[in-house]
């Protein structure tokens, strides 16, 4: 099971890289909004699959379900920041 959940885990760890690339090279601020949208649902995921290594899936849940509660209120305060200042300029 080590090495299955370690392959696991190396393979998201290189998904989050797709969104970080976009994150660096989006040509606009919504393209980068969604590509943080997006590595943070990776994380989450990464998260649990650690959790699940350690064999303490239950302490990891909690700690994903914070994380996903401060990507989300997050990802709408840098939606709520750009859009406001759009109106402004």
């Amino acid at each position: 099971m080590t090495t299955f959940s370690n392959v696991i885990i190396l393979l998201f760890i290189v998904a989050v890289s797709i969104p970080f690339y976009r994150l660096i090279k989006g040509p606009t601020v919504f393209d980068r909004l969604l590509s943080i949208g997006a590595i943070g649902g990776k994380a989450i995921i990464l998260i649990l699959l650690i959790g699940l290594h350690f064999d303490r899936i239950s302490m990891f849940v909690d700690i994903a379900l914070g994380y996903a509660i401060l990507n989300f209120i997050g990802g709408i305060a840098m939606a709520e920041y750009f859009r406001l200042r759009k109106e402004e300029g």
